[in-house]
């Protein structure tokens, strides 16, 4: 656990997390890749124009609050997108219903668990009275994905990018979970496994962060240097003695 920039509790009244990544990780059966989709439809070479199938969404940091007054409208418009890029990648215009169809599907269709740490966290946070949210970079469903997982009675607010508007590190977001737990942005603690929309962003927003470093999931070799405000642990316990208690629910400081 490293930072000064939080301790012994310190004015803070909620604790926000992200959600993939932090609280839930995916495991298998993992979900047909696009590149899989698209050979398997006869669409090889096109499927070789296709790319990394994650980055055929919206960017981090992109505003979409047009899109985003329903769920259908938000689906129609994400769907919308990968036809266009299907399209510009060479399918056939006859071709493209079915195939964005199932693109969309496989993008959704993971199967999550959660982290080892996460429930017994989240109960020693409501135990102590803290407000408890989820705010996250999400398709339309995430209230629905936190019931699955087994989050959905220990948390107060569950806010997605797809509903709020935005992508992390935009405002929105933030705004939408800190609005939803009746916090004011000095009162939350932000605590997520990446760099800019669950560090840079929060502390850009008021809050402060916590940046979580699992040592088995990071993806960059070195971790950045911590900012002011911010601080560092390697699992989400540690969160509980950074704000001055221990972990075990029952446990007062």
């Amino acid at each position: 656990m490293t930072g000064e920039g939080v301790s012994e509790r310190a004015g803070i009244r909620g604790v926000i997390f992200d959600y993939y990544g932090t609280l839930v990780r995916m495991i298998p059966p993992w979900p047909p890749s696009h590149g899989a989709i698209f050979a398997r439809r006869g669409l090889a070479e096109q499927g070789a124009r296709w790319g990394d199938q994650w980055s055929a969404g919206p960017r981090d940091g992109e505003e979409h609050t047009e899109h985003s007054v329903s769920e259908a409208a938000y689906t129609a418009w994400e769907r919308g997108r990968l036809r266009r890029r299907a399209h510009a990648c060479g399918v056939p215009e006859d071709r493209l219903d079915d195939l964005v169809a199932e693109l969309d599907q496989a993008m959704k269709a993971v199967h999550l668990a959660l982290f080892d740490d996460a429930l017994e966290v989240l109960a020693a946070l409501r135990e102590r009275g803290l407000r408890v949210a989820v705010c996250s970079n999400w398709f339309w469903d995430l209230d629905r994905s936190v019931e699955r997982v087994g989050l959905g009675g220990l948390l107060d607010v569950a806010v997605s990018s797809a509903r709020a508007g935005a992508r992390k590190p935009h405002p929105l977001p933030y705004r939408m979970v800190l609005d939803g737990c009746g916090l004011r942005p000095d009162e939350a603690l932000f605590v997520g496994d990446v760099w800019v929309p669950d560090v840079v962003g929060p502390l850009a927003a008021g809050m402060r962060a916590v940046h979580l470093w699992r040592p088995d999931r990071a993806v960059d070799g070195v971790a950045p240097p911590l900012p002011p405000g911010a601080a560092r642990i390697a699992g989400l316990r540690e969160l509980m003695g950074l704000l001055g208690w221990r972990a075990s629910a029952g446990a007062s400081s």
